[in-house]
């Protein structure tokens, strides 16, 4: 073999766009992945002009460039890169970046205005929604409200109308009652005019003075017109024990019992059982017995004789009332009670009596 030659040098070394490239540090080999570049000087190197080039040692195959901003060189040859040069090119590189923020600035821009349009419509649609909501439970209240209204103007019209109702009803009652009294009055004028003077004169002597003194002339007139034909019997000894029972107020009638009872003797009647009235001498039924004071001895009375010893019993005991000052009315009014008592005396005495008697 001959001896190797000194390798030859590119021709175009000073020109040469790569290598002036290579020399200011602007291009790198690079392997194909995204393994680190390894730190190496770009230095001269001598070219052979019949060679093809061959790849580095350490260097996977291919050449790869970063992309940077490249400046013209001019025209003429031989002349390399200024480091003012390179100081334009990091410029350059620095507003190309700067150019690149500026356009992404508008897209957030944009993606803010996005997010913020759509939190705005779903925050609309939340307020519709509670919204309608409201209107709802207003629209429920109202018909509730106008309900009650109508509930209220029913009761109102119904008060009005019971109201009105017992007005006329009490209006009524009060001339009804205005129209009786008149009648009474005027019943009690034309009673008047039939009623002898001189028996309501000798009531009012009594009322002045009331006394149970069968002497006065009122009693005496009463005693000799209604007690003593009322309690005028058959049996003239039983008959004074019973008047003298009952001016004392001690006689006694009470219903008949169902068991036995003791006979009682009578001087002229024999009244043995039920069956006879103890004071009229009868067959009748037997339904009340009398005693007289404090006596054990009973005698069996008709419903008869016990209707026109009650009359008598009841006329006293009005008139015991008035002497007790119990019954506080005017004369007119006592008189005509007395009168009624009176009535019942002689009704009793002719024989007319209730049927519960």
């Amino acid at each position: 073999m001959e001896a190797s030659e000194e390798p030859r040098q590119c021709p175009a070394r000073g020109s040469c766009p790569v290598f002036l490239a290579m020399s200011s540090g602007t291009v790198r080999y690079a392997p194909s992945g995204l393994s680190p570049i390894p730190e190496r000087n770009c230095r001269e190197e001598h070219w052979n002009t019949n060679s093809t080039p061959q790849p580095d040692e350490d260097l996977s195959t291919g050449l790869s460039a970063v992309s940077v901003p490249w400046k013209s060189l001019g025209p003429s040859k031989g002349h390399r890169e200024s480091p003012g040069s390179l100081v334009e090119t990091s410029a350059s590189r620095k507003e190309a970046q700067g150019e690149e923020h500026s356009a992404a600035a508008p897209l957030d821009v944009s993606r803010l205005r996005s997010s913020s349009m759509e939190i705005r419509e779903k925050g609309s649609e939340f307020l519709k929604e509670e919204l309608h909501k409201a209107q709802k439970e207003l629209k429920l209240k109202d018909e509730e409200c106008e309900r009650l209204c109508k509930v209220r103007a029913q009761l109102e019209q119904e008060l009005e109308e019971l109201t009105a109702s017992l007005f006329q009803e009490a209006h009524k009652m009060v001339r009804e009652a205005n129209m009786k009294q008149a009648a009474s009055e005027k019943q009690l004028k034309e009673a008047w005019g039939k009623v002898d003077t001189t028996l309501f004169s000798e009531f009012q002597a009594w009322r002045a003075s009331p006394t149970l003194d069968k002497d006065c002339p009122f009693l005496e007139r009463v005693y000799r017109e209604d007690v003593g034909p009322c309690l005028d019997f058959t049996v003239q000894e039983l008959s004074a024990l019973v008047r003298a029972a009952v001016e004392d107020n001690t006689l006694t009638i009470e219903p008949v019992a169902s068991q036995t009872v003791p006979t009682v003797k009578v001087p002229t009647v024999e009244c043995n059982n039920t069956k006879t009235c103890a004071l009229s001498g009868l067959a009748r039924t037997c339904h009340h017995r009398i005693r007289l004071g404090d006596s054990e001895s009973h005698y069996y009375i008709s419903p008869s004789s016990r209707a026109r010893i009650t009359a008598v019993c009841n006329f006293f005991t009005y008139i015991r009332y008035i002497q007790q000052g119990l019954v506080r009315q005017d004369a007119e009014p006592m008189f005509w009670e007395i009168m009624r008592l009176r009535k019942g005396m002689s009704l009793a005495k002719l024989g007319f009596f209730p049927q519960e008697a």
